[in-house]
C-alpha cells in the first residue's frame, strides 16, 4: 500500500508515518516545514523516521500544499492508494494574529488535496478535522450528531469547512473521506506550543504558567498512541455511505472520554517534573473554551477501538521523554 501522509514532520505525522512503515506499507511524506515553532523539532522528527528499520520505504518531500502546480505534480507523479491529511496550520491562539496563515495551509492546500484525490483515483482520504469545531456547545459529551456551527476561532472555522468541502468532493466524485475530531493530543514528540511543553518548560525553569479562566476549565486528553491508533485504523476502513445515505463520507471524534480539570492536569505535571510551578490565573482568553469532551461511540462501532490512556501514565511518558530531549533534568 502506497500511502501518503501530509505533515510528517509533524506531531502526529511523525508517529502515523512511524506506524504505517512498521507495518510494510511505503510511506510518501510531506511537509513544508514552516517555523510556526521549532524547525528543529521537526527536523529531528524526519532523522528519528531516517533511523527506522523500514526507512527505505519512506520518501520526504518538502513541499507547501497550497502551491497547486507542485501538489498536482506530487498526485500525478506519486499516484497514492490512500492519503493521510495531517498537514495544517495548527493553533487556536495562533489564528487571531496570523489569520492568512490559517486560510493558506488549512483551505487552499486542502482543496490541492482533494482535487489531487479526485483526478488519481485515491481509494479514501481521512484528514485531521478538530474538536475545536464544537465551538460553543455546552452540551456534553460532544457527539458527531451535533451541530456545529458556532465556531468561537478561524482555526475551528477552517476546520469545519474542511468537512464540508470532503463531503461535497464525497458527494460530486464518490471519494470516500473521512474526518477525525481529535481532542487535546499530547504525548513525546509533540508540540511546544502546546500546553504540556509550556506547562514542563515553565516547571523546570522557574517561570510562571499561565492559567486561563482562573482554572476553571476542562480537557479531554488523548495520548498519542491512541490517536495514531485510530488514525490508521480509520485509514484502512474507506467511508461507506451512512444509513440511507449515498455518500461516503464519515466524521468521527478520536477523545480519552475522559476529562480532566485544568488544575488536576497541572498537578500531574508537577509530580512528574518534580516541582511546584508558579501560576498566574488569567480570564479565557479569545478563541479558547471551557470544556471539551469526546463521545467515541462512534469510532468504537466502527473500527472497534477506543482510546484509553490513562493522563498519569502518558504524562509519565512525556515528561521522561521532555528531561531526555532537551537535558534539562
Amino acid at each position: 500500500m502506497k500511502i501518503l501522509v501530509t505533515g510528517a514532520a509533524g506531531f502526529i505525522g511523525y508517529y502515523v508515518t512511524l506506524q504505517l512503515l512498521a507495518r510494510g506499507d511505503t510511506v510518501v511524506g510531506v511537509d513544508n516545514l514552516n517555523d510556526y515553532y521549532d524547525v528543529g523539532l521537526k527536523k529531528a522528527r524526519l532523522q528519528e523516521i531516517s533511523t527506522q528499520a523500514h526507512a527505505q520505504h519512506f520518501k520526504f518531500i518538502q513541499l507547501d500544499l497550497a502551491d497547486v502546480a507542485s501538489t498536482t505534480a506530487l498526485f500525478q507523479t506519486e499516484q497514492f492508494d490512500r492519503v493521510i491529511h495531517l498537514a495544517a496550520q495548527a493553533g487556536v491562539r495562533y489564528s487571531l494574529q496570523n489569520p492568512n496563515a490559517y486560510v493558506q495551509s488549512n483551505l487552499v492546500g486542502f482543496t490541492n488535496v482533494l482535487e489531487g484525490c479526485r483526478h488519481n483515483q485515491v481509494q479514501h482520504l481521512a484528514y485531521a478535522s478538530s474538536s475545536s469545531v464544537y465551538g460553543g456547545n455546552t452540551k456534553m459529551p460532544f457527539s458527531e450528531k451535533d451541530v456545529v456551527d458556532t465556531p468561537v476561532s478561524l482555526y475551528a472555522a477552517t476546520k469545519k469547512a474542511n468537512e464540508l468541502m470532503a463531503h461535497t468532493y464525497s458527494h460530486l466524485y464518490g471519494i470516500p473521506t473521512t474526518g477525525l475530531r481529535f481532542f487535546t493530543v499530547y504525548g513525546p514528540w509533540g508540540r511546544p506550543d502546546m500546553s504540556p511543553f509550556l506547562f514542563a518548560d515553565a516547571i523546570l525553569n522557574n517561570k510562571t504558567i499561565k492559567v486561563f479562566n482562573h482554572g476553571d476549565m476542562m480537557r479531554d486528553f488523548t495520548y498519542i498512541d491512541d490517536i495514531v491508533e485510530g488514525v490508521v485504523r480509520v485509514s484502512d476502513k474507506p467511508a461507506t455511505p451512512e444509513g440511507n445515505g449515498s455518500v461516503p463520507y464519515r466524521i468521527f471524534n478520536i477523545g480519552n472520554s475522559q476529562p480532566e480539570k485544568l488544575m488536576d492536569f497541572i498537578g500531574i505535571m508537577e509530580d512528574a517534573f518534580g516541582k511546584v510551578a508558579e501560576k498566574e490565573f488569567l480570564p479565557m482568553q479569545a478563541g479558547d473554551v471551557k470544556a471539551t469532551y469526546a463521545d467515541t461511540s462512534a469510532l468504537e462501532a466502527w473500527v472497534g477501538f477506543k482510546p484509553h490512556t490513562p493522563l498519569k501514565e502518558g504524562v509519565a511518558k512525556f515528561a521522561a521523554w521532555y528531561k531526555t530531549y532537551y537535558k534539562k533534568t
